[in-house]
């Protein structure tokens, strides 16, 4: 395994035969680097590598914009290529929703990767939010097919409200997980890694 680094004002980590000169984040001389141990197993760490959860977000979050905003357009500037902007209106209604289910297994897949479990409060509010936002899509398409424009549109810039908020909650667990291996097995296991992290929580504390 590769020694680590941390750079102790902004905590970027790295490997330590790549430090140079300054902390490649912050900028701040190497001297303020300290050993570094990793807390988190490869294998989660890996999962997590792969970015799964935030392209699908990324991919999601592309059609929750561009939904209300082809509906202005084709409402109230039909003038203005009303042909291209329908099609796109129509191509993105109708993938919004597919593009929310790869979002929702992802985020679970994340979830269960990052905390071992679906349970912790915001992470509940979050699946929650997402379900709403789901119902929210698959309501556009009737609404389309319905021809009822204005519900259309107010309830397309609710799922973009909610879509927002999400984002925001995402954005404060980007960087947060339990330490550990993953998947818990039981048994022993289960009871070294407690001692294991209770004997990390140990160093950490007599080192500060």
């Amino acid at each position: 395994m590769k020694e680590l680094v941390r750079c102790r004002p902004c905590g970027y980590v790295m490997e330590a035969d790549k430090l140079g000169d300054v902390c490649p984040a912050c900028g701040l001389p190497r001297k303020v680097f300290e050993p570094y141990r990793e807390k988190v197993s490869a294998n989660r760490k890996k999962i997590l590598g792969f970015d799964l959860h935030p392209i699908a977000i990324h991919l999601s979050q592309t059609f929750v914009v561009l939904i209300p905003i082809m509906l202005i357009l084709t409402r109230y500037f039909p003038d203005i290529y009303f042909d291209v902007f329908s099609n796109v209106l129509i191509f993105s209604i109708i993938i919004f929703p597919l593009t929310l289910i790869l979002a929702i297994i992802t985020g679970v897949i994340d979830g269960l990767t990052r905390f071992k479990s679906l349970t912790p409060p915001l992470l509940k509010v979050k699946i929650i939010v997402s379900g709403i936002i789901l119902f929210l899509s698959l309501l556009n398409i009737y609404l389309y097919k319905q021809e009822q424009i204005i519900f259309l549109l107010i309830f397309s810039l609710l799922a973009l409200a909610c879509a927002v908020r999400l984002g925001l909650w995402g954005k404060k667990l980007i960087d947060v997980i339990l330490p550990g291996t993953y998947p818990m097995k039981k048994g022993n296991k289960i009871k070294n890694e407690s001692k294991e992290e209770k004997k990390v929580d140990i160093n950490e504390i007599s080192q500060n």
